[in-house]
């Protein structure tokens, strides 16, 4: 190799390294619907608002006026996403199953888990039964409670089918992980939670298994592999049925009817996840990974995927010191962080408004670091993972969140302030969440150029360290 600029037989010289690093924030539930108590009066902002519309937005809006906007909707219009499934497709897995978040919560954990296991995320309950039969949730563990929870769950550890063995590992105020194996060779198969989840609206549901590829169930009693499938949901409800049994006849239950309390006498299930392989983050976008993570449930998610993770911290600068982290990850070798905080859904959980719209504040104040160098040199990315709205009755919809990439490749698009509506009018109309991470490979000069072959995944990003033949 020489040093000339236009190497031996070549016409043109070649192209400079200029590869840049990739934070993708996401404000978590940041897609809100408008609200009448947000309303502007004023001109032709008059109407209802959402939260991120009303809120004072300095930061975001310079960046907004820096970048190119859009509005973010993960799943497509109306799909209302859970976080775990929109982090799959924005981190490139689109195209790969998901594999349940039960496995994410138990590598979070600190679990270990082993291929062809069954496990659930498993929670304990007071519930009421109707003259139907019908099982009620009526409410949770309280936060003063954990040990009387650890110690009830402590009693339904260990079950025993003819088909299947039940394993508790018991975390937290009431929660655990449920591991299944099968007996001999009848195997494991994902089944439907029995945590209604709306419990308003629903009562405690039957184990199903879940329908195949051709849309096909099991039926009751069936044989060969639908009947696994049957074994696995059966052997479940037995193993809940006996929780129920167990836990009414325990003297620590019959001492809360004593005191008024409701009995913890339920274990509900959900988020089934057979353990089996799954690519790497840098297997599949090509490109080393990391993320600044807030729960067990992301770092379980950078544990499976083989992504670097460092916890946030906790308190009035935790974002902030998110962002400080996410610095010192590029600085060790990572090209892509994921930075997240809960904030804003929480926010939109408490079903007020202007808590909402102080919670997007709060963001934009913790995010100033984002307009100076080494970010402001970076591909920088901010959006939701969904909508969580700050009124009604329910929990996530498919209604779009403000997108902004801010990159010295990105032309600014005219859009000059943050919000749903202000965003829709950007250079990048909609985008789902599988758009996100190629659109930042493309901006940080680093996309795959489609056919060309250099790793036996179909990258995302032209991958880093691709290997060589010697």
């Amino acid at each position: 190799m020489t040093d000339a600029s236009v190497h031996y037989g070549e016409d043109h010289s070649r192209p400079p390294d200029d590869r840049l690093p990739m934070v993708l924030v996401l404000l978590d539930g940041l897609g809100d619907r408008a609200h009448e108590i947000l309303s502007d009066a004023s001109g032709a902002n008059a109407g209802a608002r959402t939260a991120t519309e009303a809120a004072a937005t300095p930061v975001l809006n310079e960046l907004a006026r820096r970048g190119q906007c859009g509005v973010h909707v993960p799943m497509g219009w109306g799909r209302a996403a859970a976080s775990e499934i929109a982090h799959w497709s924005l981190f490139g897995f689109h195209d790969v199953p998901f594999p349940g978040r039960s496995r994410l919560e138990a590598l979070g954990h600190g679990l270990d888990v082993e291929p062809g296991t069954l496990l659930l995320f498993a929670a304990l309950r007071p519930s009421e039964v109707d003259a139907d039969g019908r099982i009620w949730i009526t409410g949770r563990v309280r936060r003063d409670e954990p040990e009387v929870a650890r110690t009830l769950l402590e009693k339904v550890r260990h079950f025993e089918t003819s088909t299947h063995h039940f394993d508790l590992t018991v975390l937290d105020r009431g929660e655990a992980i449920l591991t299944v194996r099968s007996v001999g060779s009848i195997g494991v198969e994902p089944i439907t939670d029995t945590d209604p989840f709306f419990e308003h609206l629903h009562p405690m549901m039957q184990p199903r298994p879940l329908a195949s590829a051709d849309g096909s169930v099991a039926a009751p009693g069936a044989t060969g592999t639908t009947g696994a499938l049957s074994a696995t949901a059966s052997a479940l409800a037995e193993y809940l049925r006996w929780v129920r049994r167990t836990l009414g006849a325990d003297p620590r239950n019959r001492d809360r009817v004593a005191q008024g309390l409701p009995v913890l006498d339920t274990l509900t299930t959900k988020w089934a996840s057979v353990v089996g392989p799954v690519p790497s983050f840098v297997d599949l976008v090509g490109v080393r990974g990391a993320m600044v993570t807030t729960s067990p449930f992301y770092r379980g998610l950078g544990r499976l995927l083989c992504m670097d993770t460092v916890d946030a911290t906790r308190g009035e600068n935790s974002l902030a010191d998110s962002l400080n982290s996410a610095a010192e990850l590029i600085g060790k070798g990572a090209q892509f962080v994921h930075v997240h905080t809960k904030v804003t859904d929480e926010a939109g959980h408490s079903k007020d408004p202007h808590e909402k719209r102080r919670a997007v504040e709060w963001c934009d104040d913790q995010l100033k670091a984002l307009l100076d160098p080494p970010f402001s040199d970076w591909v920088v990315v901010v959006t939701g993972d969904h909508a969580t709205p700050a009124s009604g009755g329910v929990l996530h919809t498919g209604d779009p969140t403000p997108f902004v990439i801010a990159a010295p490749t990105a032309r600014p698009d005219g859009v000059v302030a943050f919000g749903e509506q202000q965003c829709r009018s950007g250079l990048l109309g909609v985008l789902a969440a599988s758009d996100v991470l190629p659109l930042m490979c493309s901006h940080a000069n680093r996309p795959r150029f489609l056919g060309h072959r250099l790793s036996p995944f179909p990258t995302i990003a032209l991958p880093d360290d691709p290997e060589p033949f010697r």
